[in-house]
């Protein structure tokens, strides 16, 4: 029987928890280092109680860059078993985190199989889900019964929940007064703006947030603290609805870590590259170093189809800034539901972006695999070089498709290949381009 609710209450006591621990191994630091950081709050562990599948994963300061995964069902695709085969996609490519942004109907068989199978973090966004859960229209629902779904999800196990709590009344005004190209883009903060307008009220995940904060004890539920007021076009891009949330969100951070709930800050969004370091310091330290989970940011908004490098551009910026998570964005955005593929496109560009960024940040071990992918490419060893590509299937296919006429070079540059030339070279040989060797 655990003595603690939460893994920042545990901390706060000195208890290593075997979330701790594992964490620290797998992040090759020690645990000491995860204590202390827990309890400071810029690491959070999402691990609800009730998610036993879940294999722990530390994010915040001095850990590797954390990808997360948007998944689940829309009113036009509503396959079940298509979603699941997207998450088993995302587990076999050891994702760390998946969010379940179902939006139709009855969504709760979709997240308990969800949580079910995986080893992964799990999220949701609770305001989604309200509508069809509670089964009433938007202006209908009552501010309690948005606490309900919330409990209801932290019942179900899942790790954390996007709760944007930071677009009240006074963010509201400042939106009104400052108009943007592109209004909020953000799904549930459009939704909670909507129901505040409508009737008239706060916004109930601000009003009665004390009451959501014992909920999260309860579960050890982690609070993803959403940009409401993300920008939607670079054009929005720092102004002062965002910064307006923002500063708010600092607020609701040291309410939560003063109640040992774990809490995590969203971020932008759409955002010119030269703004991108900037709004990561802001956010670190207008929210105390919380953990930064970002989408994006997409660089440009000229590229639909290709948003996943858009996204991945700003991604890596953002990391080696001092983001901490990043959230995968697909080909399929701004466009549909993404298919298999495009999910795996999404993973692996996001994944380089992490990767990218943690070089920069100094991570421990992080420049280690590009040192023996050098190391392959140098003595052209083809197998070791699948073996550590971050997706081995694309460069077999590549090299399969088109063989060379001798396997120690590829064909971009046949007997020409530098590498293998100062090779010989270095080791005494003769180089013969256009004879016989």
């Amino acid at each position: 029987m655990r003595n603690y609710k939460t893994q920042l209450e545990a901390a706060k006591k000195g208890i290593i928890t075997p979330e701790m621990k594992i964490v620290a191994k797998d992040e090759n630091v020690s645990e000491e280092y995860i204590l202390e950081n827990v309890a400071n709050g810029s690491i959070v562990i999402p691990a609800n109680i009730n998610h036993k599948s879940i294999h722990p994963k530390g994010i915040g300061t001095g850990l590797k860059t954390k990808i997360n995964v948007n998944l689940g069902i829309s009113k036009d695709v509503a396959d079940i078993d298509l979603e699941l085969s997207k998450v088993q996609k995302s587990i076999d490519m050891d994702v760390d985190a998946i969010m379940d942004l179902s939006n139709f109907g009855k969504t709760e068989e979709f997240r308990k199989k969800l949580i079910e199978m995986s080893p992964a973090m799990i999220g949701t966004v609770p305001m989604y889900d309200a509508v069809g859960y509670l089964d009433k229209g938007l202006q209908k629902i009552k501010a309690e019964e948005f606490l309900e779904v919330v409990k209801k999800h932290a019942q179900d196990g899942v790790d954390f929940v996007t709760i944007h709590a930071g677009i009240n009344q006074n963010t509201a005004s400042v939106f009104m007064r400052n108009p943007r190209m592109m209004n909020i883009v953000s799904r549930g903060g459009s939704l909670l703006f909507g129901w505040m307008y409508m009737n008239k009220a706060e916004n109930p995940f601000y009003e009665y947030y004390d009451e959501l904060l014992e909920i999260c004890r309860e579960y050890d539920l982690t609070i993803s603290l959403g940009d409401a007021m993300r920008p939607g076009g670079g054009v929005d891009a720092t102004d002062a609805s965002q910064i307006t949330e923002l500063i708010t969100l600092g607020e609701l951070t040291k309410r939560a870590r003063e109640r040992d709930v774990q809490v995590m800050i969203e971020g932008p969004g759409h955002m010119p590259i030269n703004q991108i370091e900037a709004n990561v310091l802001l956010e670190k330290r207008l929210c105390h170093n919380a953990p930064f989970y970002v989408l994006g940011p997409l660089v440009t908004d000229i590229a639909p189809g290709y948003d996943h490098i858009t996204s991945a551009i700003g991604g890596a910026i953002a990391a080696a800034a001092g983001a901490d998570f990043l959230c995968y964005v697909t080909p399929a955005e701004h466009l549909c539901l993404p298919n298999a593929d495009d999910v795996k496109e999404g993973i692996v560009a996001s994944k380089i972006a992490a990767h990218a960024g943690d070089i920069a940040k100094g991570i421990k071990g992080a420049a280690d695999w590009d040192y023996k992918m050098n190391e392959a490419r140098r003595v052209l060893d083809w197998e070791k070089m699948f073996e550590l590509a971050i997706d081995r299937e694309k460069p077999e296919k590549y090299r399969k498709n088109s063989p060379p006429e001798k396997e120690d070079t590829c064909t971009m540059c046949g007997e020409m290949c530098a590498v293998k030339n100062m090779n010989k070279i270095l080791k005494g040989e003769d180089i013969k381009i256009g004879e016989d060797e």
